[in-house]
């Protein structure tokens, strides 16, 4: 399954297999049926601790890779055909807006000399646009050779966490969101980018101005059933045919009432299956 790139950005100072997986693992009542509960110290841990940042990726990676194994990720690397160049790495960095070339700057005043760093003058040249010219297979293969170290491997970690799960998270917290909306806002923020529209922003905005956040005092199944409205919206007006990724994923999670993102976890994603027990 290739990719779903996001859409063009630049990063602001701000934030920046018909198979079935079974994977092991491990709400408040807000959903149609089965609703679960979680101990307050469970929800007070958040999105962000360490279990469920894990389960949070391989989720997003079922999305963006058909597998549930996201650290086996770091090395891939292809033209999806989409208006953004190369689309590489855990999260989908892409040679067209601006988030892969911010990875390899930081990467490289960390590391100079590394296999990527001769092709930063060609990454800032097609910076913008679906372009190839001075990377090609010279290009992939660095990535290749690179993602194979431990140290771009943190990187690209780190630049997934500033730019994408990090404000996501934060954002969703002071929303007055429990995990599985910060989830929610986090797949948002990998798909779209953090712009004002189409990107996350906006459509946290229009949300919310469908319905209140739980901070504002609002019902908080019902303002993310609204945001998963919006985003599908914004999904459908970009062209991409297939929504599972809300439909059949995210909802589903929200309609058992699992606010709390617990396991058992089933869903699918552009047909196919997955559990994470």
């Amino acid at each position: 399954m290739k990719r779903a790139g996001r859409l063009l950005f630049v990063v602001a100072p701000l934030f920046a297999v018909a198979a079935c997986f079974v994977v092991p693992g491990h709400g408040d009542d807000g959903g149609r049926s089965d609703s679960r509960s979680a101990t307050p110290d469970a929800r007070a841990a958040g999105l962000d601790a360490p279990e469920k940042k894990d389960l949070a990726q391989r989720i997003v990676s079922s999305a963006e890779n058909s597998s549930l194994d996201w650290r086996a990720q770091y090395d891939y690397i292809e033209d999806i055909d989409d208006g953004r160049g190369y689309t590489a790495g855990i999260i989908g960095f892409t040679t067209g807006t601006h988030d892969l070339l911010v990875l390899v700057e930081r990467y490289t005043k960390a590391h100079p000399g590394n296999a990527l760093a001769r092709y930063l003058p060609a990454l800032r040249k097609v910076d913008g646009s679906e372009s190839h010219e001075g990377l090609g297979d010279g290009f992939v293969a660095a990535w290749k050779a690179e993602a194979g170290k431990v140290a771009f491997q943190r990187a690209q970690d780190s630049e997934r966490d500033r730019v994408y799960f990090d404000p996501a998270v934060r954002i969703a917290k002071r929303d007055g969101l429990g995990v599985l909306g910060q989830f929610i806002y986090y797949d948002a923020m990998v798909m779209h980018g953090p712009g004002s529209d189409p990107g996350f922003f906006g459509i946290r905005k229009r949300a919310m101005a469908e319905a209140d956040t739980p901070a504002e005092g609002g019902k908080e199944t019902a303002y993310l059933d609204i945001f998963l409205d919006m985003r599908k919206k914004t999904m459908e007006d970009e062209g991409r045919g297939d929504t599972s990724r809300v439909d059949t994923a995210q909802r589903r999670f929200l309609y058992d009432g699992n606010l709390d993102l617990d396991t058992p976890l089933k869903w699918k994603v552009y047909g196919q299956p997955y559990e994470v027990k």
